[in-house]
């Protein structure tokens, strides 16, 4: 069956409430340049040499979805994401972050699949933006053989959520206390019983 031969994502282009808001969200804190303007109603901004990378769209002012803000109990965007140069990025991003005052969502942390760092934040109409680094690259011509990961802590935090800079989701806190109740289980059988005598070498048949 043929398919289309995607390179890399491109661009998305996002609905805002308060495009001037949104611009000045976008330049003063995730460090985009505007390329261009129609208007007041649509901003094309980049991080690399593409003319944009996200474009922002002002929503109209009487949409009676106006204020119906992205939910993550349906279909539809969960997240975007930027490159960053490294950890070392990632924890100067957090301060930024917070000296801004934008709601942190997720991270530090690091994925399994990708063996990628991500920290997730808010933009001024609920979107999670991502930015990330270190991701596992695959070449065209590289060995690569996809794997089935097992839905856990570890998958989605290789850190079980030790450098995160806000408190973990509670799903997944109450999955790894879970995981926790599941081991102590298995360690209990494995350790020998401090009640029963060891058995004497000499004795075995």
């Amino acid at each position: 069956m043929n398919s289309l031969r995607p390179k890399r994502l491109g661009h998305m282009v996002l609905m805002v409430r308060d495009i001037q808001k949104s611009a000045r969200f976008y330049t003063d804190v995730l460090g985009l340049k505007v390329s261009d303007w129609i208007g007041d109603q649509m901003v094309f901004l980049r991080a690399g040499s593409d003319h944009h990378d996200l474009a922002l769209a002002q929503l109209p002012k009487d949409s009676a979805d106006f204020d119906d803000l992205p939910r993550y109990s349906r279909p539809g965007l969960e997240h975007f994401s930027y490159l960053i140069d490294s950890y070392e990025e990632m924890e100067r991003s957090v301060k930024v972050l917070q000296e801004h005052g934008v709601e942190i969502v997720r991270g530090i942390g690091r994925h399994g699949p990708g063996n990628n760092l991500f920290l997730v934040f808010k933009d001024p109409d609920g979107n999670n933006v991502e930015v990330y680094c270190e991701m596992t690259q695959i070449g065209e011509r590289d060995a690569h053989e996809p794997q089935v990961w097992e839905r856990t802590i570890e998958s989605f935090d290789q850190y079980r959520f030790e450098r995160f800079v806000v408190p973990p989701p509670p799903h997944l806190v109450a999955q790894k206390q879970a995981q926790a109740s599941a081991q102590k289980p298995e360690q209990a059988a494995a350790a020998p019983d401090p009640a029963e005598p060891a058995s004497d070498p000499s004795a075995r048949p």
